[in-house]
């Protein structure tokens, strides 16, 4: 596997280049945002927030706003929100340091098996919709689950309300089809942290709220998830304006 390292401080990429060279992953390092930003694309980046030209969570929002490149974070930083921010953004995972880099490289493993497991999900799904000659949204309804106005498409991850398309990060789109496999009924935080994150996550809770926060302005109705205190959410179908809500 090829990995990107952007970390500026050679006492910490010193070690972690020699030790996943001995898993045999294939390092490049950048010392800088900026020269982690244009090196070639690899297949997984280990992304350090204290950056001397550039604040880590620009570097991931703009990885991510031009690939799906799995992203781990790595910081020194003690402050919650930070690490919320970066996952919000896109980012996989994140590390603090102090870490060994076999913890290191268990992670690289569990965000590479969630990645694939997305991929087989999108069924390798191409850009635009199955069957659309006029770019329009209709032929991609017709094989969305339905849930009043909203329309979600497993094979295509592409999710429509009234018809108009609703821009998901990856993770959010993977809550929203957690609550969708059963409207109405409630998922516990538990399921919801393992469906979407993974078995045994345990990295902050205050991102699955950060991500329900998330999608229920993109939805632009907080109705469309209620939160059931102490146990977790449930999506709660929302009527089409014209009353019909099938």
């Amino acid at each position: 596997m090829r990995v990107l390292l952007i970390e500026d401080d050679d006492r910490v990429a010193g070690p972690l280049v020699e030790g996943l060279s001995r898993f045999g992953f294939a390092v490049e390092r950048a010392r800088t945002g900026a020269e982690g930003l244009s090196a070639s694309e690899p297949e997984m980046v280990l992304l350090d927030l204290g950056l001397p030209d550039m604040d880590g969570i620009d570097v991931c929002r703009d990885l991510r706003g031009r690939s799906d490149v799995p992203i781990i974070m790595i910081t020194a930083r003690d402050d919650e929100v930070d690490r919320v921010l970066g996952l919000e953004l896109g980012a996989d995972d994140y590390l603090s340091k102090p870490f060994g880099v076999r913890e290191l490289v268990a992670r690289i493993r569990a965000v590479t098996r969630r990645t694939r497991r997305s991929g087989l999900a999108a069924g390798g799904a191409q850009p635009g919709f199955p069957g659309s000659t006029d770019g329009s949204c209709r032929s991609a309804l017709s094989q969305a689950q339905r849930i009043g106005p909203l329309a979600i498409d497993r094979r295509t991850r592409k999710v429509h309300l009234h018809h108009a398309p609703v821009a998901l990060a990856p993770k959010e789109f993977d809550l929203l089809v957690c609550l969708a496999e059963d409207p109405g009924a409630v998922c516990s935080r538990k399921k919801i942290l393992d469906s979407v994150w993974e078995a045994n996550y345990f990295g902050p809770t205050k991102t699955l709220d950060v991500h329900v926060a998330a999608l229920r302005r993109k939805l632009g109705d907080s109705a469309w998830i209620e939160n059931i205190r102490g146990i977790g959410f449930r999506l709660v179908p929302q009527a089409r304006p014209d009353g019909v809500d099938r």
